[in-house]
């Protein structure tokens, strides 16, 4: 009796495996949201912004080729602009194939977009090799943003370093921002930063805690990656006037497996406020 016990116990062990693997990769869930933010230059048109992070590229879950065809899945969607929340690296010790930054960062090459591409690194990235992912991302056309900002067309968008490995510069990043006109995001690794972003750049965009990755039943995430719990760990979050999203990312970290976490990626219409939800 114990015996037929343990072979039905190993085996819902390896049905549950199995079933995590391939979660973690399939095709990854298109998010959806509408966001309006302030100080829209009358007549421009709403933009079109894919989010990623988490890229995590290892095998056996996320290689190159995995990847290209998410960069296809991108591009079907037609963004404007493209950015990416960093760890584009795995270095977790089960993979069964470490790549170098290059290989890994060479599928966003293929990215299509009217604006540009703009990335910030994750904690991965410094842990592995933050030279090399500078310059595979220069090499890819993908502009790094590193506690600076930038205008893509009607939109400015600010890049925090890694908070996680203390890369990130706050006030820098706000500074930067704060010089260009117009409506404003900020994009960070980690959702972590976040209390801290004043009200003057509405809408931040983060990635890092993988949603959780593991979401036990009836309990949730086991492990966040962030000191603020499970009150950042995943999705769209209003608070104090401000937007957070934070997408749950391509790749894996640790094992390659999720649970009620799903690979995702947003796709976000940017535009003006409605003049009748101002009133």
């Amino acid at each position: 009796m114990r015996g037929r016990a343990l072979l039905i116990l190993g085996a819902l062990l390896v049905a549950a495996l199995g079933w995590s693997y391939a979660v973690a990769t399939a095709t990854p869930v298109v998010r959806r949201a509408a966001i309006p933010l302030r100080d829209w230059p009358p007549g421009a048109p709403a933009l079109r912004v894919v989010l990623i992070s988490d890229v995590h590229v290892a095998g056996p879950d996320m290689p190159p080729a995995r990847l290209s065809r998410i960069v296809e899945q991108i591009n079907a969607l037609r963004p404007d602009l493209v950015l990416i929340a960093g760890d584009f690296i795995s270095d977790k010790r089960v993979a069964t194939r470490h790549y170098s930054m290059a290989e890994a960062i060479r599928p966003l090459e293929k990215l299509k977009t009217r604006l540009g591409t703009a990335a910030v690194l994750g904690n991965h990235d410094y842990w592995s090799d933050a030279p090399g992912a500078i310059a595979a991302l220069r090499a890819a056309g993908v502009t790094l943003l590193s506690n600076d900002a930038r205008r893509f067309g009607p939109l400015v968008a600010g890049g925090l370093d890694d908070d996680f490995t203390d890369h990130s510069d706050l006030p820098r990043a706000i500074e930067r921002l704060m010089r260009l006109p117009g409506p404003k995001l900020l994009l960070s690794h980690s959702p972590d930063p976040f209390p801290d972003v004043p009200e003057d750049i509405p809408l931040t965009l983060a990635g890092h805690t993988h949603c959780g990755q593991i979401r036990v039943p009836l309990i949730g995430a086991v492990v966040t990656a962030s000191r603020h719990g499970r009150r950042y760990a995943c999705g769209l979050i209003r608070e104090d006037g401000k937007t957070l999203i934070v997408t749950a990312g391509l790749g894996t970290s640790g094992l390659p497996f999720r649970l009620g976490a799903v690979p995702d990626l947003w796709l976000l219409t940017i535009g003006p406020v409605r003049p009748d939800a101002a009133r």
